[in-house]
């Protein structure tokens, strides 16, 4: 890792979906599945489906700051999930689908907590953001076939009916910021 090499940790729901949003964006240099925030070591995705380990479904995403910032990928993350629903994405219901900021240090808790505090002041949302701050303790990677799963599974129902209206989003709202957006 060079120095402006950092890692953001984001649990936004289900993982697959934020993964495909977060693999598009320029200064990221990889976006890995895993499990944060339980109490069980090595977790799997069984025992997490469960809601017994305390662990998100979470993406830990390696970028490089000279390129894309930390509050940059805030912003695409509160755009892309519902900040407001309390252990909820959709359908998918569960601690393990909170939406939650893993800070790596105490300049990640800072700047999280202020940019929830300036999107709940704005009114951004109708209700109230209920992300959660918590350290990041223990990352643990997901299984091999949860990596690049909607790269790897364009077709599968979930993935067709989830992820492209965050991928549109995105795509609209987000240019600016994309790997295959070039600025002359």
């Amino acid at each position: 890792m060079s120095n402006n090499d950092q890692v953001a940790v984001f649990a936004g729901g289900c993982f697959w979906c934020v993964e495909a949003v977060f693999d598009e964006l320029r200064g990221v240099k990889s976006v890995v599945s895993g499990y944060a925030g339980g109490k069980t070591k090595n977790p799997t995705y069984e025992q997490v489906c469960m809601g017994n380990t305390g662990h998100a479904e979470v993406i830990k995403i390696e970028f490089d700051a000279a390129q894309i910032s930390f509050r940059d990928l805030m912003t695409v993350f509160f755009a892309t999930h519902d900040p407001t629903t309390l252990n909820r994405q959709g359908n998918d219901v569960g601690t393990q689908y909170r939406s939650a900021i893993f800070y790596a240090d105490e300049r990640q808790q800072t700047e999280a907590a202020a940019f929830i505090k300036e999107l709940d002041e704005a009114k951004t949302f109708k209700n109230s953001i209920v992300t959660t701050l918590e350290p990041l303790t223990e990352f643990y990677p997901a299984e091999d076939y949860h990596q690049k799963y909607f790269a790897n599974n364009p077709y599968q129902p979930y993935c067709q009916y989830m992820i492209p209206p965050k991928l549109s989003k995105l795509h609209k709202q987000f240019k600016s910021l994309l790997k295959s957006h070039t600025s002359s």
